[in-house]
């Protein structure tokens, strides 16, 4: 029987992602975060920031910010750790990294890597991980329902999260639908494309303006809409309470579908097709 935790496991709307954040000022800055009302904190063992996001984290629940139970920590098993018990060994590194704020509350598969093809023996390994309380829930990144439907043939259990690239010139629409109808939660990493031509599109503009709100809060508040949670980064506060406050933006079913409209065959910010990308 397909085993999949996600009737206990929820998200906050919105998350704030923290990649080239480090040092004091990483730490400063999830502190920040958590203080202006975010509740999920992404990071990964790539990011090399493990450490310093733990600590905000701490830092936050020390000054009574937020309990440590409301607080989603998620990191990722790069592509070099792939493999039952190397997975395993990334998890108790990434555990003794953030041991300030105890287990950590969602673990994902970076990518699936098809050329390496050691993608489920690591889901093996994230789902030890998860039995020895580890983790409290894990999950993937860039899978393909191919890739997907393979963990559920051959370990029968299925992730809470898909972290995928989604924004509004590749919305992923395909991907999202998939998800949802798996009982999977989408997560959006560079949900605002990572670039100020989107930002900018006629589109997305009047909408913005019809919300008396900015295009970026726009863009996020189209994620939301289609059960998607964004995770944007931002390494200023104004930014930081900005991106969090879309979550209260409603647009209706034409806007949606207006901004769904603007995917692009080539939008991938960069070639990276999950079919065919390796990243270690």
């Amino acid at each position: 029987m397909t085993q999949n935790t996600q009737a206990c496991f929820t998200l906050p709307a919105i998350g704030f992602g923290t990649y080239k954040l480090r040092g004091a000022a990483g730490a400063a800055a999830v502190t920040e975060a958590i203080a202006a009302g975010y509740r999920l904190i992404d990071t990964a063992f790539s990011y090399e920031n493990e450490g310093c996001v733990a600590r905000g984290v701490a830092r936050a629940v020390e000054r009574g910010v937020a309990e440590r139970q409301e607080i989603i920590v998620t990191s990722k098993v790069p592509g070099r750790h792939y493999g039952r018990d190397e997975a395993i060994a990334a998890v108790e590194e990434s555990a003794a990294r953030m041991s300030p704020i105890g287990a950590i509350d969602l673990y994902l598969i970076h990518w699936p890597n098809p050329a390496q093809n050691r993608y489920v023996e690591t889901w093996d390994g994230l789902v030890r991980a998860r039995e020895r309380g580890l983790v409290r829930a894990i999950g993937v990144s860039n899978f393909l329902p191919e890739h997907l439907q393979r963990l559920e043939r051959e370990v029968g259990v299925l992730p809470v999260v898909n972290q995928i690239e989604s924004h509004p010139y590749f919305p992923n629409s395909e991907q999202v639908a998939y998800n949802a109808a798996h009982g999977i939660l989408t997560e959006a990493w560079s949900p605002l494309g990572r670039g100020r031509e989107v930002l900018a599109d006629p589109v997305i503009e009047q909408i913005a303006h019809a919300h008396s709100v900015t295009p970026a809060q726009a863009i996020l508040a189209w994620h939301v809409a289609r059960g998607v949670h964004p995770i944007p980064k931002s390494a200023t506060a104004e930014r930081r309470t900005e991106n969090l406050a879309a979550a209260s933006v409603t647009l209706d079913a034409a806007e949606v579908e207006a901004i769904t409209a603007l995917g692009r065959p080539n939008g991938r910010l960069f070639d990276g097709d999950p079919r065919t990308h390796e990243e270690m």
